[in-house]
């Protein structure tokens, strides 16, 4: 077994067994990696951290060349991130970021573009007034830096440029131009400011797009279109995403 030392967000944390635990974490200098903290239930000071989701840490672990499980023999906690565990909503976000981090990016394959994405979204969540905008940038630089992304940047048929409207392919994973939308009978219309915002969000750094303004329309579409592309691409909606929405149906009723 090699040891290395990396920094580490917690995507997840389980029970094993009577004293251990088991996290996903997403590391700077290894990616997705899975590991066993032993003893950590019972002897919490043995560890400088209690692993929550979406913490930073300092992580020590021993890579085992035979399993994908690695044991953690230290974790030092760097940042809990806990203005965001004070608010339902951000709480919610936050744990979305987690689970979506870990569909859709591969095991053990080493991002340090994702790493600094999830870093700089967790900071900015846990101090914005709009969470829920973090979450829309988020979720779209997650899929252009991930591989997974929908194809925006022309026809995703022909490749040819779209010129004027075009329709929006579950299916296919892209924009379809006006001769190709008859590609796919269940394609729907969207609109250019639509993509013209993931566009750009796609191609400027965090800090830039924060300041870009959304229409509620365009809004309303964005996150129509995002969420039915990762329910339909990774063939089920996740579970936070189920809670999210249950605090929006919460905050539209006024009670919450």
């Amino acid at each position: 077994m090699s040891i290395h030392k990396t920094e580490a967000i917690v995507l997840n944390r389980r029970d094993f067994r009577e004293s251990s635990l088991i996290a996903d974490f997403y590391t700077r200098d290894f990616g997705k990696i899975s590991g066993i903290l032993k003893g950590i239930r019972k002897e919490p000071a043995k560890f400088a951290s209690n692993m929550e989701p979406f913490s930073l840490n300092d992580i020590i672990f021993y890579k085992k060349s035979n399993s994908s499980l690695h044991l953690v023999s230290q974790a030092d906690k760097k940042n809990s991130f806990s203005n965001i565990r004070q608010h339902m909503v951000k709480a919610g976000i936050g744990s979305f970021m987690m689970e979506l981090l870990g569909a859709v990016m591969p095991h053990e394959d080493k991002n340090e573009d994702v790493f600094d994405l999830s870093l700089v979204c967790l900071g900015e969540l846990e101090n914005s007034r709009n969470p829920d905008k973090v979450l829309t940038i988020f979720k779209i630089k997650i899929l252009a830096l991930s591989g997974f992304k929908p194809h925006f940047d022309s026809c995703v048929s022909c490749q040819g440029k779209i010129l004027g409207q075009s329709k929006f392919s579950l299916g296919l994973g892209g924009l379809l131009c006006p001769g190709c939308s008859t590609k796919d009978a269940s394609s729907r219309s969207i609109f250019r400011g639509t993509v013209a915002t993931i566009l750009h969000i796609e191609k400027n750094d965090f800090a830039n797009v924060l300041n870009l303004g959304m229409n509620p329309q365009i809004k309303k579409e964005l996150d129509l279109i995002l969420n039915a592309f990762l329910n339909f691409h990774l063939e089920k909606e996740l579970k936070s995403q189920k809670v999210l929405n249950r605090l929006t149906d919460l905050q539209l009723q006024g009670t919450y």
